[in-house]
């Protein structure tokens, strides 16, 4: 199975908000830190707000940032989202039910287990996950973060 660069951008758009965490994160910034269209973002940005795992500030200071803790949206939130279909073979197709092996179909079986293993592993790692050293993160994506200052004793 490959996913589409949809999806792939639309983790990076979280990944992005997630190393930004506290401040609104802006289209033309996460476009520049990846190279990518401003038009192409805001695309990918639609499905993402209507699932609720980035929201919106619109105005002069306006942007975006994550719609739920970082820790609580997972890969497979986000591929449910931006991907279409997951059939792996026609017999997963709404039209593949015409099928007279559909009920007792080996293969039909193991590329559903396949296809539910995939879910599952998805589902084991969050959007936190892949940014869990946000100063690395930060500087890879030229976010300008300021330090937390070290307590006194």
């Amino acid at each position: 199975m490959r996913l589409t660069r949809q999806t792939n951008y639309a983790i990076r758009i979280l990944m992005y908000c997630a190393s930004n965490e506290g401040r609104l994160s802006r289209i033309p910034e996460i476009a520049t830190a990846y190279s990518v269209s401003e038009l192409f973002l805001f695309k990918i940005l639609q499905p993402l707000v209507e699932a609720k795992l980035v929201e919106t500030v619109r105005g002069r200071n306006g942007g975006v940032r994550l719609g739920r803790a970082a820790a609580d949206i997972s890969l497979f939130d986000v591929v449910r989202v931006t991907e279409e279909s997951f059939a792996m073979a026609e017999c997963f197709e709404a039209d593949g039910a015409d099928c007279p092996l559909i009920d007792n179909c080996a293969l039909n079986s193991a590329l559903r287990e396949a296809l539910n293993a995939f879910f599952s592993v998805l589902g084991k790692h969050s959007i936190a996950d892949l940014v869990a050293d946000k100063a690395a993160m930060q500087i890879r994506l030229g976010i300008a973060f300021e330090p937390v200052p070290a307590l006194a004793n």
